[in-house]
């Protein structure tokens, strides 16, 4: 998994509450169980002037000059409720994507997100749309700035926000840990609990 640091880009706004995993990708768009093949669809509904076309819709915003290379989303509140589908954070990550500020998230999306390499960054939505107010004046100028070092995003010289990210969530995407690599940063622990336990009950390891 990629590592997260620090990253200034283009956020769009999508300042709707409840947008659900089947906006972000429909159903009918999961035609592959791995990680890739997915951006194409993602937020089909939206991007596209017809269901299961692919001529897109002007007035959507990712598909706006202005909003080109977008990495950031600026959500509204339970941003990625619905299903618990991974291949919603699967089609953002594909695309580009590699932080959401809202200001709450489904919790299971939450912690798709933190497996797969995107930042859920959850701000008031006051703050939100502050920023949003800033980045529509000149997006391609006006970018935003996550910095999961300093846990804090900016924009511009008037907007500095802190937050919070719990510290296992934090670590893991600073050093681009999956769950496994997180639990094998303590493979020496793991080995000398096993080798007391061999001493202990060594009829198990027979």
């Amino acid at each position: 998994m990629e590592a997260f640091t620090v990253m200034t880009a283009v956020a769009a706004p999508m300042l709707r509450d409840n947008i659900d995993t089947d906006i972000i990708i429909p159903s009918r768009e999961m035609k592959t169980v791995s990680k890739t093949g997915l951006s194409a669809g993602l937020f089909a509904g939206w991007r596209y002037t017809a269901i299961g076309g692919r001529e897109p819709n002007p007035q959507f915003v990712l598909n706006q000059p202005a909003y080109a290379d977008t990495k950031i989303l600026l959500g509204g509140s339970n941003f990625g409720c619905g299903s618990s589908r991974e291949h919603a954070v699967w089609a953002l990550h594909e695309y580009g994507i590699r932080a959401v500020i809202a200001p709450s998230f489904s919790p299971i999306f939450h912690g798709n997100c933190i497996r797969n390499g995107i930042v859920p960054v959850a701000l008031d939505a006051s703050a939100i749309a502050a920023i949003a107010t800033y980045v529509t004046e000149a997006p391609q100028v006006h970018r935003v700035t996550v910095d999961l070092v300093r846990c804090e995003v900016t924009a511009g010289a008037d907007h500095h926000y802190a937050f919070t990210l719990a510290g296992e969530a934090r670590e893991m995407l600073l050093e681009g840990l999956d769950a496994i690599d997180l639990t094998l940063k303590h493979r020496e622990r793991i080995n000398q609990f096993i080798e007391q336990d061999r001493q202990r009950r060594p009829w198990i390891y027979s």
